[in-house]
């Protein structure tokens, strides 16, 4: 069934503690996605010191805080966690991930690929796999920055390393990525997979291009496949976007004509008033009651698709 914006959805304020103004995180989104550089970024943040605003209130404000991050300790008894390697012989050659299962399992289970942004497997995102974990799936985070030597420890050289590799290569780890965790021993033979603005990107990419891999697929504001390749698309969708997120939103109706034309199973929420990246919880445009709603339809839409 297809279904647009759920009307019924709560119509939220900017938090109170957001007195940033809007551009500031629009400014922030185009130099995160490359559009702009740091110097045009910092020149752009300069102008809202006229207005009260200090350097330092703007960039606590907008750059992550990872130690915000992180709603489940990887010391929970109720998950195991590790690092494994995989084979991706179209892609790098080999790829890393982060492994999270829960304890109580027993044999095997409905699995999740967790897929980063455009900046590596950075503290949110391996805390987002160890919440898919804690809700019972087998949760696995590659890091497409495995062949620099991983996540560098900061997003400004994260982004720049994964700027650097080769595109195609990168999509292909994580096509070599879900076949690996579908085919784990620990697998039920059901693959989900939940990715974030680039990680969103390549649920939708993975959705179209091994349309028989994927079982089901959550994309956060994140672009479309190849327009080419989504006719393949057989996975149902869960679409969640966030209301003032425009670079992203531009493509949705394009998108959803697409889908209805392959006959997809989708669902789209829009998510008022919040910002591209609202979900993540190390940042200022984290939107809680948004993100958390997200979340809740996330492992819903789940657990009806992968059981």
């Amino acid at each position: 069934m297809n279904q647009l914006t759920d009307p019924s959805a709560p119509t939220l304020e900017t938090p109170a503690h957001h007195p940033i103004p809007q551009e500031a995180f629009d400014w922030y989104d185009e130099y995160a996605h490359g559009i702009i550089d740091r110097r045009t970024f910092m020149s752009r943040l300069a102008t809202l010191t006229a207005a009260g605003f200090t350097m330092n209130t703007l960039l606590s404000a907008l750059m992550p805080n990872y130690a915000q991050a992180e709603q489940v300790s990887f010391n929970d008894p109720t998950i195991k966690a590790r690092y494994v390697m995989f084979p991706s012989p179209q892609g790098h050659g080999e790829g890393r991930g982060y492994l999270v299962t829960p304890t109580a399992l027993q044999g095997k289970g409905p699995t999740v690929l967790v897929i980063h942004e455009n900046r590596g497997l950075n503290p949110y995102i391996a805390d987002v796999a160890r919440r898919v974990a804690k809700a019972g799936f087998v949760a696995f985070a590659p890091d497409a920055l495995h062949p620099k030597g991983g996540y560098p420890g900061n997003d400004d050289e994260g982004r720049a390393l994964q700027g650097s590799l080769d595109r195609a290569k990168i999509e292909q780890d994580f096509i070599a990525a879900a076949k690996f965790l579908k085919a784990h021993e620990l697998s039920s033979g059901k693959l989900g997979a939940v990715g974030f603005c680039f990680g969103g990107y390549i649920v939708n990419m993975l959705a179209a291009a091994i349309p028989d891999t994927l079982n089901a697929g959550v994309p956060f504001y994140g672009s479309p496949a190849a327009k080419e390749l989504r006719k393949n698309i057989k996975a149902p969708l869960l679409v969640q976007l966030a209301e003032l997120d425009t670079r992203i939103n531009e493509s949705w109706p394009e998108y959803e004509a697409d889908l209805k034309a392959a006959g997809v199973n989708y669902t789209m929420h829009m998510y008022p008033r919040c910002n591209h990246g609202f979900h993540n919880d190390s940042t200022g445009r984290y939107d809680e009651a948004n993100a958390n709603l997200a979340w809740e339809r996330t492992i819903a839409f789940f657990k009806e698709h992968l059981s």
